[in-house]
């Protein structure tokens, strides 16, 4: 598969905004994301789509569609940023038109909810897209410094990041160790167990694989490590990245649970290969942009990950 870096963003170029998935609860973060995004020396445009509500989606699926093909086929736009996750990315698989994104690659953004998108762009487009922050989500009200820092460095050079600095001083921690080099790819674990068994899962061959998740209890974290394990995926990749997963502990006392700490282990200390956690990604205020699809170092014994290549051309 050959391997697509959408082109680098400029000062003054347009980002479309987009909602595959959910609206936001408050559409006054949405103005102020674009606030943020033009306070930033950016044109914007709103999908026709912002703003709509069906049930828990943003419109019904054709309306979504039609708003993530119009970003893709204006040619003045030069990076789509989702507005929220939230559900109903999945739902728009087997509508998108791949040949469209494909022949018109550009920088695509989001998490939680629209991995189910990274991971189709990736597999059916070759395309290099982005775990990176939303618009009212991550760029309303308070912006963290760490995280767009980062994200505008991703976005806007072709130079390598380098040795990945974590925020306050923060370490990864060492699950198994080992070092390796590979492509990174991955997202939110729910999403990633969804997409097996179809055409939309990506090929984890010799794959780092990275995985947060929000508000799911121990149990189904083991449920969900438990189908990557019986769908052979812990033999296919060379390395494992864990980011935050929030919430995601038992709160009732009179519960039999394990923790999220002994599923985690159950799972992944004993593996060949090298396994970290508390990488900051996910449903973190301060969150490093993972482009999924480039090539990185994975140091698990010296606990550290670093970029080896630029995600943009």
């Amino acid at each position: 598969m050959k391997i697509i870096k959408p082109k680098r963003l400029g000062k003054g170029d347009l980002i479309g905004i987009i909602s595959p998935a959910s609206s936001s609860d408050d559409i006054l973060k949405v103005e102020s994301g674009v606030r943020y995004l033009e306070k930033n020396g950016y044109k914007v445009e709103v999908g026709k789509n912002v703003g709509r509500y069906h049930g828990y989606l943003a419109g019904d699926d054709s309306l979504r569609l039609n708003d993530l093909h119009y970003m893709f086929k204006k040619k003045e736009v030069k990076a789509i940023i989702c507005i929220r996750g939230g559900y109903g990315s999945p739902r728009l698989l087997d509508k998108i038109d791949y040949k469209l994104i494909k022949n018109n690659p550009k920088i695509f953004v989001g998490y939680s909810d629209i991995t189910a998108l990274n991971m189709a762009f990736f597999e059916k487009a070759g395309l290099i897209t982005f775990n990176g922050p939303m618009v009212s989500v991550d760029f309303s009200d308070e912006v963290s410094l760490f995280t767009e820092e980062n994200f505008w460095k991703i976005l806007t050079s072709n130079k390598k990041l380098g040795r990945i600095t974590l925020p306050n001083n923060d370490k990864l921690f060492q699950l198994a160790k080992g070092n390796t080099t590979g492509r990174i790819i991955g997202g939110n674990l729910a999403l990633l167990a969804s997409l097996q068994g179809t055409n939309y899962f990506p090929n984890l061959n010799d794959k780092i694989l990275f995985l947060e998740d929000v508000g799911e209890l121990p149990f189904r974290i083991d449920r969900m490590f438990n189908q990557l394990r019986l769908s052979n995926v812990f033999n296919q990749i060379k390395g494992i990245v864990l980011g935050a997963f929030i919430d995601c502990h038992e709160t009732d006392p009179l519960k039999k649970t394990l923790t999220l700490g002994e599923v985690v282990d159950d799972y992944l200390s004993k593996l060949k290969i090298p396994v970290v956690y508390n990488f900051p990604n996910g449903h973190l205020k301060d969150i490093i942009t993972i482009p999924n699809g480039i090539k990185i170092k994975l140091n698990a014994s010296r606990s550290f990950i670093e970029y080896l290549e630029g995600a943009v051309s």
